[in-house]
């Protein structure tokens, strides 16, 4: 764990194991990821007979090109409500979900809003709960990296750097100090190193 002491009441109260991630065929988006906020083409979309406790939408209104009829998603703004929900019912986030991206920003954020998922907390220290959340999504990143389109080595320290200045600035807004290490590529290969070994 990459914060203090109570950020988290129940930090990794659930074994993050697997997360089905799936793209449409043919679309890639590789923009950048100078912004902190969930894009278009990020869906959550339930598993059949699943997540019926959670904040929800038709799919098929936010995730485009997987043919989705009367699939369930989890709605939009409801990231909090889901990061409360899993936790009080118990629902193991990769049998309840799974992650529509369409691009790298969404796979990104959909990555760090997998990583609130299995760990809850009160969201009082904003900037320290999505600093290990950003700190998950990062190794997470690196792991699959071969799996994802025009994407490497190269690309995956792109995509570090655009993250540690988003956290940065959140820690501004709070007015706390800020220690980049916690995001130094160093940092974060050993927790990939780690994550891959458990």
């Amino acid at each position: 764990m990459l914060v203090p002491d109570g950020v988290f009441d129940a930090f990794a109260w659930c074994d993050s194991t697997t997360l089905e991630w799936r793209r449409p065929e043919g679309r890639w988006d590789s923009s950048s990821l100078d912004q902190a906020e969930n894009p278009s083409g990020m869906a959550f979309v339930m598993h059949e007979g699943a997540g019926d406790f959670l904040p929800r939408e038709l799919a098929r209104l936010h995730a485009f090109g997987y043919r989705l009829t009367d699939e369930w998603a989890l709605a939009p703004y409801a990231i909090d409500d889901a990061t409360d929900l899993l936790f009080e019912k118990r629902a193991v986030p990769t049998e309840t979900l799974w992650l529509a991206a369409d691009g790298l920003r969404a796979l990104v954020w959909g990555l760090h809003d997998w990583a609130h998922f299995h760990n809850h907390g009160p969201f009082e220290e904003r900037a320290w709960t999505e600093l290990q959340c950003d700190a998950s999504a990062l190794a997470w990143l690196w792991i699959n990296r071969a799996e994802i389109p025009q994407f490497d080595d190269d690309e995956w320290e792109r995509a570090r750097v655009a993250i540690l200045e988003i956290a940065e600035s959140r820690f501004e807004e709070e007015k706390k100090a800020f220690d980049a290490n916690s995001l130094s590529r160093d940092s974060l290969l050993r927790i990939a190193a780690k994550t891959a070994g458990s």
